[in-house]
Order: structure tokens, then sequence, then C-alpha cells
């Protein structure tokens, strides 16, 4: 979760308003930095054809300020009692908990990928409600300091972006696995609270990643729909260093992205990154401190009905793992 104007987070402040050198039509964006990576967007835009949920962007602007008093913060804490979905699928992606965060999954015996780590970061944590004074200590970041974690946002209904991140992390490993590739997580639902984001940053590092992807939802206004990827800015400040990481990150992104739409049917988010699906960022302690390819994906906005309706859904999740999954695996191969 990003750009919920009700709700600052550690990696999750409203995005600065800016003129990015993404705000370009899409076409020319994939034809310079993605060459048949947006295929399926480029399909979708052609034929007009609406997205999974039925959105065809048409309404956002006119709902995002009348629904933005009304949503409820996203950083507040959701009553667990209320953290599940509509959708009865479990939420464990059909595995059961790692034995402790940053650990190995299960060794793979073979596989096109065997020899690949990939960390996944799965957003927050369900017990960090409980543990507002260990999440908000001040963590460095290189730039600055934030606090170490947050609480996340949620669906109107209740369904918590940490069992969201939890769930769609667990398919897109079993997923990887199947390709050979050995899959870490930075949480698996095995601990009390976090971990910090400095520690999720040095988990990926540590383990010597050949990508990271960190798991999200965002909380912004009704009508403002759409996934985004947050791509690593160029950061050299105290102990961050993003230099040698932003491009092979962008690449890792834009690949995201790219079947990321084709699989889940999704639109670009129609309130950040111009149409281009793309974010890059400077201030996220789990990017800056990263020295391996990271990016974050926002898999859709939790407050908007119709973004709400898919991330609700086993299904669709399935779809996000599946389309996530497919970037990784373009990227781990070049």
């Amino acid at each position: 979760m990003v750009t919920d104007v009700s709700y600052v987070g550690p990696d999750f402040e409203p995005t600065p308003p800016r003129r990015s050198f993404l705000r370009r039509p899409l076409t020319v964006a994939v034809a310079a930095l993605v060459p048949g990576a947006l295929a399926g967007w480029l399909l979708w835009q052609a034929t007009g054809a609406p997205d999974a949920g039925g959105d065809d962007g048409g309404t956002a602007a006119a709902s995002a300020s009348s629904s933005a008093a009304t949503a409820p913060a996203s950083g507040e804490p959701t009553d667990p009692g209320t953290r599940s979905s509509p959708d009865r699928t479990p939420t464990d992606g059909g595995r059961k908990p790692s034995a402790s965060a940053g650990s190995a999954s299960a060794p793979v015996a073979s596989g096109p990928l065997k020899g690949k780590v990939v960390v996944i970061d799965p957003g927050h944590n369900p017990g960090n409600f409980r543990h507002t004074t260990e999440i908000n200590r001040q963590v460095d970041i290189g730039t600055n300091s934030k606090e170490c974690d947050t609480t996340g946002t949620s669906t109107n209904s209740g369904y918590a972006e940490a069992d969201f991140t939890l769930d769609v992390a667990r398919r897109l490993r079993t997923v990887l696995e199947e390709q050979g590739v050995t899959v870490k997580f930075t949480q698996d639902g095995d601990r009390a609270w976090g971990p910090c984001v400095d520690e999720r940053a040095r988990i990926g590092n540590e383990a010597g990643a050949d990508a990271v992807v960190s798991i999200h939802a965002d909380g912004s206004a009704a009508g403002n729909r759409g996934f985004h990827v947050i791509l690593p800015g160029a950061v050299h400040e105290g102990a961050a260093d993003t230099r040698p990481i932003t491009g092979p990150s962008r690449e890792l992104g834009e690949r995201i992205a790219g079947r990321f739409v084709a699989v889940t049917g999704s639109a670009p988010s129609n309130y950040v990154g111009g149409g281009t699906g793309l974010d890059t960022r400077t201030d996220l302690g789990g990017l800056n401190l990263s020295t391996v390819p990271k990016v974050f994906i926002e898999c859709g906005n939790m407050r908007d009905g119709q973004d709400a309706a898919r991330l609700t859904s086993g299904a669709w999740r399935q779809k996000a793992a599946q389309g996530i999954s497919e970037g990784i695996v373009s990227f781990l191969r070049t």
C-alpha cells in the first residue's frame, strides 16, 4: 500500500507530485523499454476490452475526490475478527508456513531455473497491529529514518493487506519452485510482527538473490484503480547505494508489469505512473537498502470496489501470482 493520503508508514507514504520521465504514451514506453513485454496490455488497449473486473477507467476522476473524504484510514489496525476474504479459498496457497522468516522453502530437485534464488517479501505482517511499539521504532534507510513497519491497509469489508500479501506470496512460491527456483521469504506468518524494512532488505542481500519482489496492495481513494510496480531510483547516501541495481531492477519491473497485465487482465494504475504501470521512488527503505535487483508491486487498490473484488478472489490471486512469476522467470532467463 502506497498512496492513501490518510496513511503514512515507513515504505508507504503518498507518492510525491512530480513529472516523471515515465509520463509518456504507453506504447512509446513499451517499444523503447520492454520489447514485447507489454504485448498483453497493448492488445487490451487496442481492442478496448474491459479488464477482469469491468473497470473501464472512465469514472476514476469523478469518484476519487468524494470517496477520499469517507474512506477509512488505511493505517488503522484491522479488526482481527474481520480479516477474512469473501472468497473462502485457503489463504496459505496450499502450503504451511516455513520454519523461519528468510529461510529457504523445501529444496527443489530439478527445473530449468535450478540454482536461481528469489526472495519474496510479503508486505506487512498480520500481527503488526498488536505490536505498535515495535513497528513504530525508527530504522535507518540511508537517506533518513522511518518507522520499522506498518499495519498495512484493508478492503472496506476488512480483508487485510497483510493476509493478501501472504496468500499471493505463497502461491507465487509454488509456481516458481516448479521452475526449479530456490525461494526464500522475509516472513511467512511465522513471526509475531515485522520484520522491519531494513531487515527485509538485508534478507534479500544476504541471500544473494537474483531477484526480490515485495508484494503489496494499495490503499488509495475509490476510483483509483489498477496495479503499479515500484522501481528503485538512484540513491547514494549513508548505507544506501542503489546505483548498481537501478538498471536490472527496472528490467525486472518492466517484465513483471507486462506479464501481470497479460495474465490478470488488470490495467496499469490510473493514478500512479502516467499509465505505464511503473513508478520510481527514492524514499522506500526496502529499495534504498537493497544491493540486489528488487521491486515492489502494488497489485491493486483495496479501497476501490472494483479492485477489491479482484483482490478478494482466490482465483484472481492465483492469476496475480502467475503473472508475477512469469515476469520473474523472464528476467531470470536473460
